[in-house]
């Protein structure tokens, strides 16, 4: 789907269908005015039938002389209209638009005034939800694709002062269809190779990128003994993806970021349970997410530096896993006491982490589907933030309000670390209970001292349910954290 920012009035437009919003405490809808006069007669008769209130919700479909579809959504009461309520608006009137032949939308929902919310976000609003209402998975479907029923291009009404915010949307919605392409898929198609060769074509498709791709014998070589330990039961060997974009002067330091690529995840000789398990396809969610940032800030021509770091592993149980009990050294040095094979994701991450610091960052970003208990804690509605960094956290809440993709701090106090010692090794890789979200925070920490880091738990957002699937959040977060620091 093709998306577009438009200036056109409601009456020159010539897409299939045209969507307009209505609340239910306004006498008359200016738009609808600008409309032939009998669809203004369709929608005064409905009105004043109680056919259509403007009741949260609603949605009224009237027709022009030209064949054109006029759909009205309800947003309730003005003052009561929430960022979250016209995102699931946006989101349900184009899904149903999908289910029709309608092939070009103007969406309007974009121009809605309300004390809530600045029209800024509105029109973030508008672009994220259309896209992400438009996305179909077809990958691996063996049906030709429905090109009957399939929205190939969408205008958003877009007013002067909100051309920069459509602009950085549509970035946004690029990044999070990636992110969504990767999470989505198998994890016999997309394995530690397919994401190496996925992210080589975003750095040969773009100008000012570059891509190294360490393989397992380089890694072993290096001694990233965490990274290796996890990925050693698998017949799918280990990646090191390096995504770089140059977007500024040579001697600005990068931005760096780390995402978790756990491309499936049996959790190892600690098996996971059976029912379910399919779901552990979505464990390089922060590999996906990462990506999706980096495609984001290329499309935008961001003026920063930015390194993408993805370890890409695969935690099988096998005759040469790693087992509980082994005591791991990994890249820093510090040595890790094995408990349970299922927290692998923090031993991939705690090498990367590492070395992206080789690479004197002027920030490190970590985004991980690390802990269930994560879901337990703030379930899906935001990504839970740690941090030691004065002033980093803010940063995140901010970005993550502007984007309406939103994120919550948990501590990372000094007392519980003790969770994680151990007389057998520098530290073991899980706490136990309780706080498992914190102490997975805690043992990265140990390997970002001195760092301006934080670690982004997205276990409860990265996907919702098998029929949903990859959400591609947090990539506007993290786009719009992104943007921020380039205008500093």
């Amino acid at each position: 789907m093709k998306i577009k920012a438009t200036s056109q009035a409601v009456n020159e437009s010539q897409a299939d269908q045209i969507i307009i919003g209505h609340f239910a405490d306004q006498k008359d809808n200016a738009l609808i005015k600008q409309l032939d006069s009998d669809v203004q007669q369709q929608f005064q008769s409905r009105v004043d039938h109680e056919d259509f209130t403007g009741k949260s919700g609603q949605m009224l479909n009237l027709y022009n002389e030209k064949g054109q579809v006029i759909t009205l959504v309800g947003l309730g009461e003005c003052d009561k209209l929430t960022a979250t309520a016209l995102y699931e608006a946006t989101h349900n009137v184009i899904q149903a638009a999908a289910k029709t032949r309608t092939q070009s939308i103007s969406n309007h929902l974009s121009v809605v005034e309300t004390k809530n919310f600045d029209s800024q976000l509105a029109v973030k609003l508008v672009t994220l939800a259309s896209s992400h209402a438009e996305y179909r998975y077809e990958d691996t479907k063996s049906f030709k694709k429905d090109n009957k029923h399939k929205i190939k291009s969408l205008e958003v009404a877009t007013q002067e002062s909100q051309l920069d915010a459509f602009n950085q949307a549509k970035a946004m919605a690029s990044g999070v269809a990636a992110a969504r392409h990767l999470g989505n898929n198998p994890p016999n198609i997309c394995n530690p190779k397919y994401i190496a060769s996925y992210a080589t074509k975003i750095a040969e498709k773009n100008k000012n990128c570059e891509i190294t791709v360490l393989n397992h014998k380089q890694m072993k070589k290096m001694g990233m003994g965490a990274l290796m330990a996890v990925g050693q039961g698998s017949a799918n060997k280990p990646k090191m993806v390096v995504l770089k974009y140059n977007g500024a002067d040579k001697d600005q330091a990068p931005i760096a970021l780390v995402g978790k690529g756990i491309t499936f995840d049996t959790g190892g000789i600690s098996l996971k349970p059976g029912p379910n398990m399919d779901e552990m396809k979505y464990d390089m969610c922060g590999a996906a997410t990462v990506i999706g940032g980096f495609v984001a800030a290329v499309e935008l021509g961001l003026p920063i530096n930015l390194l993408t770091f993805v370890p890409a592993v695969e935690n099988m149980p096998d005759g040469k896993a790693y087992r509980p009990g082994d005591v791991i050294t990994s890249y820093s040095g510090k040595t890790i006491e094995v408990l349970n094979t299922d927290a692998e994701g923090r031993m991939i991450l705690c090498d990367t982490l590492t070395y992206a610091q080789e690479f004197k960052p002027s920030v490190i970003l970590d985004f991980a589907t690390l802990t269930g208990a994560c879901v337990v804690a703030l379930g899906h509605q935001a990504s839970a933030v740690m941090t030691k960094t004065d002033g980093l956290f803010d940063e995140l809440k901010t970005a993550g309000l502007q984007s309406h993709d939103r994120v919550w701090e948990l501590p990372l106090w000094d007392e519980y670390q003790k969770q994680i010692d151990t007389s057998f090794a520098d530290m073991q890789n899980i706490g136990g209970f309780p706080a498992g979200t914190i102490t997975a925070g805690c043992f990265l920490s140990r390997f970002t001292e001195g760092q301006k880091w934080a670690h982004v738990d997205i276990a409860g957002t990265a996907w919702n349910n098998k029929k949903e699937g990859a959400t591609g959040r947090p990539v506007a977060m993290l786009v719009q954290y992104l943007i921020n620091e380039s205008q500093k």
